[in-house]
Parts: C-alpha cells; sequence; structure tokens
C-alpha cells in the first residue's frame, strides 16, 4: 500500500462522524430562542409586577387612608379604612344634587388581574408543548440522525471507492463502472428527501404555531382593551369619597355621609399600568416577526445540505409555498445547529468547493471527497482518449 493510499484512509476516516451515545432528546431545543424570549417576557413580567403589588401591600399596610372624624376612636377609624376598602366605590355629587357611584375595583383586582394576565400568556405555550412539541422532536431526531447518517454514507462511500481503485488492476474498468453507478443513482439515498418533501405537504406543525402567535396577539389586545377601559378610568383618582351609613349606622347622626380617602396605593397602580401597556407594546412586533419568518425559505441550510447525494430540494426547484410543516422544521434545525455535526464539514467543503478550480466537476460530497483521497471525480482525459484510440 502507498503512502498517498494510506494518508488518503486516515483523511477519510478522520471525516468520519462520531456515533453519539445517549439520547439527543435532552440536548433538543423545542423552542425558537425569540419564542423563548416572547414567553419569559409575557408570562414573566405580570407576575413581577404581582409580586411588587402584594409586597407593597404587605409591607405598607392598608391600601387606603381614611380621614375618619375626630371624635371617631382608633377601632372606629380602623373599621372605616376597611370599610370603605371593601367597599371601594367613589360617591360623586352631579348638579342636580344626585349622587352617582362610581366603582375603583380596579385597585383591588390589580394582583389578581396580573396573575390571570400570566395564566393567559402562559396557554399558548402549553398549547405548542401539548400539541407540537411531540411530533416536532421525533420528527428532528429523525432528520439530524439521517443527515449525519447521510454524511457517513458519503465518506464510507468514497472510502470503499478507494478500496477497489487500488485493487483493480484495469483503471478503465473502474471508471466504467464508477460512471454506471452513477448514471443509475446507486450513491443516493433519497428516503430523506423524500420525507422532507411529504413535509411540504404537511400543516400541522405550522398550524399550531401560528395559533401559538395569534393567540398572543389576542391576549395582548385583551390586555390592551383592559388597561384602556377599566384602568384609564381611575389612573389619576387619587381621593375618593367613601359612605359608611349602611346597616346599623344607617340611622346614625353623628357619622357623616361622605368620608374623604386617600388611594396610598396609587402610584404601583400607575408603574403597573403605564409598564404593562409598554412591555406588550414592545413585544408585539416580535410576535409579527415570528409570523414572517414563515413566509421565507432558510435557504442557506438547505443549499450547504444540497452536498449530500440524492439531498437537491433548492437545484430541483422543489420548494413551493414555504408555509408548511417543512418551513418550521428547518427553524428548528436552524436553532439546534449544535446538534448537527454534520453542517460544519458541509460548510467547510462547501467554501473550498467554490474556491476549486475543477467546480464543474463537484457536486456531491462523494465528489469532493474523491478529489481530496487522490482521485478524479471524473474519468481522466487521458483514460478517455486512450478508450477512444481503442474503440475508433
Amino acid at each position: 500500500m502507498s503512502l498517498a493510499h494510506t494518508a488518503a484512509e486516515y483523511m477519510l476516516s478522520d471525516a468520519l462522524l462520531p456515533d453519539r451515545k445517549g439520547s439527543r432528546l435532552k440536548g433538543l431545543r423545542l423552542e425558537l430562542p425569540m419564542d423563548q424570549m416572547i414567553k419569559f417576557v409575557a408570562v414573566g413580567f405580570p407576575l413581577l409586577l404581582m409580586s411588587l403589588a402584594f409586597a407593597q401591600e404587605f409591607s405598607s399596610g392598608s391600601p387606603i387612608s381614611c380621614f375618619s372624624p375626630s371624635n371617631f376612636s382608633v377601632r372606629q377609624a380602623a373599621y372605616v379604612d376597611s370599610s370603605c376598602w371593601d367597599s371601594l366605590v367613589h360617591h360623586e355629587q352631579d348638579e342636580a344634587g344626585q349622587y352617582k357611584i362610581k366603582s375603583l375595583w380596579p385597585h383591588k383586582a390589580l394582583p389578581y388581574s396580573l396573575l390571570a394576565l400570566a395564566m393567559a400568556m402562559y396557554l399558548p405555550v402549553l398549547l405548542w408543548q401539548y400539541a407540537a412539541v411531540p411530533a416536532l422532536s421525533s420528527d428532528l431526531l429523525f432528520i439530524i440522525s439521517e443527515l449525519d447518517k447521510s454524511y457517513n454514507r458519503s465518506i464510507r462511500l468514497v472510502q470503499h471507492m478507494l478500496k477497489i481503485r487500488q485493487k483493480s488492476s484495469d483503471p478503465l474498468v473502474f471508471w466504467d463502472e464508477l460512471e454506471k453507478a452513477r448514471k443509475e443513482r446507486y450513491f443516493e439515498f433519497p428516503l430523506l428527501e423524500r420525507y422532507l418533501a411529504c413535509k411540504q405537504r404537511s400543516h400541522s406543525l405550522v398550524a399550531t404555531y401560528l395559533l401559538r402567535n395569534s393567540l398572543l396577539l389576542l391576549f395582548t389586545s385583551a390586555t390592551y382593551l383592559y388597561l384602556g377601559h377599566f384602568h384609564l378610568d381611575v389612573f389619576f383618582q387619587e381621593e375618593f369619597s367613601c359612605s359608611i351609613k349602611a346597616g346599623l349606622l344607617h340611622d346614625e347622626t353623628h357619622v357623616p355621609d361622605l368620608i374623604t380617602c386617600r388611594l396610598t396605593s396609587l402610584s404601583i397602580f400607575q408603574i403597573v399600568s403605564l409598564s404593562s401597556a409598554a412591555i406588550y407594546t414592545l413585544l408585539v412586533p416580535v410576535i409579527i416577526y415570528n409570523f414572517t419568518r414563515l413566509c421565507q425559505w432558510d435557504k442557506r441550510l438547505l443549499s450547504v445540505y444540497e452536498m449530500l447525494p440524492a439531498f437537491d430540494l433548492l437545484s430541483r426547484k422543489m420548494l413551493g409555498c414555504p408555509i408548511n410543516d417543512l418551513n418550521v422544521i428547518l427553524l428548528f434545525l436552524r436553532a439546534n445547529i449544535s446538534e448537527l455535526i454534520s453542517f460544519s464539514w458541509l460548510s467547510v467543503l462547501c467554501v473550498l468547493k467554490d474556491t476549486t478550480i475543477q467546480k464543474h466537476n463537484i457536486d456531491t460530497v462523494v465528489d469532493f471527497m474523491t478529489l481530496l483521497a487522490g482521485l478524479e471525480p471524473s474519468k481522466p482525459k487521458h483514460l478517455t482518449q486512450q478508450m477512444c484510440d481503442e474503440h475508433p
């Protein structure tokens, strides 16, 4: 065995990907980075504000302070604060002398509305986890495994070709068999390509993904309506007139008709309202961007894997409308690029392919590795000329 053949075998052995032991499912990212950011902000931010509201309530005591008459005892003043906070109704006298009632319940419901908002924003995440993740994880495991296996099969094929070339006494017979194998498409492994082509006709993943983002937009719009309709109406009202003349106190003459109270937690209420509106306003363009990503293909990822035999979705123009499951899978393959060991190797081969002189003879990784192993990717010209001379 010559030194050149030994070096070629070592080079091809090093190019083989190692077999990965253990489950790959633990390392898979089943949520896109943008979706994770939206989840943490949309769910975590109202929970943070809720904890802030509860902390203020526990640290400051009563969220209101009522100006009770001076003849009221301490227990009576505490009763006024408790009664006015329970009712939380503002009595306002109109021009005709009639009292109008205005409820201030958004102040009392603030922590619970934030909890309800966080739960609503988590519903799209649950939908994705239960409706899409099981099928997506199996698809990613199969595709990642097949991409790496297809690369390894190509390298092993070049190793086999190198051994046959070494054992063949007549180079013409070897090149005739090689051209026949290429003509009959023996080097191609079309299972993965056909599987991905089938995913173009499937729409379950993309429908779930669109529904997830649509629900986020719907709940964000509902948040705007809630803040605008309920919070804006009481946003600047710091004081209100409270009536405690009810029940046994209805006929008590020493009890005033109205008692002025002040909302000590108004600043927290205003901060929560403004910050919620600002944060969810910033989230809307990010959610819309998630929609726009489904309108175009990630052709860079596909172009790298065009180096594999029978993986010519781009060159054969098999890509149609991008709104299908295949496009969603490509987005998650891009997010799990660290799990694709073959991607780095094929990226390097693509760069070398673009810089090599014999570009017209190199189509796949088999052709390129054949060239690196010391074999011509096609029949040498002197053998072609020799064959023409023997068979004029």
